[in-house]
């Protein structure tokens, strides 16, 4: 392997460290929290894939020019309801949507719109995790 190669690999060399910095700093704009949270949960299993989620997904393409933020959730949320099984991600990215200005009525008119497209089983599973973000958002002590 060559040093270019490696240093590619290491996650924790100065470059690889600074567009992590970069991409969290993205991420807790846009996610609060809650997108720390999900980085943080794969430290001690897959630190490489925190790492990437971090430095390339937001950092790198999440950050780009060319769709605002309110767009980028919107794109994500259509397409995590189109994957489907992708519930504990739907819940990060619900809250992100309203963290960017998404209204709790054009959340749920993204689900009923994503039925169409992928089925009545998958909207409602997303549904669901609308309902238990909206809870959890009325019942969050006040900050």
């Amino acid at each position: 392997m060559t040093d270019t190669a490696a240093g590619q690999h290491d996650i924790d060399s100065p470059g690889q460290l600074a567009r992590r910095r970069h991409g969290q700093s993205v991420l807790s704009r846009i996610d609060g929290h809650a997108g720390e949270a999900v980085i943080d949960s794969l430290a001690d299993i897959n630190p490489a894939l925190g790492h990437h989620i971090a430095a390339f997904g937001f950092g790198d393409i999440y950050d780009r020019p060319g769709l605002d933020p309110r767009s980028r959730q919107l794109v994500t949320l259509g397409s995590l309801i189109a994957l489907g099984g992708c519930e504990p991600q739907l819940k990060v990215h619900i809250g992100a949507a309203l963290n960017v200005g998404i209204s709790r009525d054009e959340i749920t008119e993204v689900i009923l719109h994503a039925a169409c497209y992928c089925g009545f089983p998958r909207a409602v599973n997303a549904s669901v995790v609308a309902r238990e973000v909206f809870i959890e958002r009325d019942t969050a002590p006040a900050t």
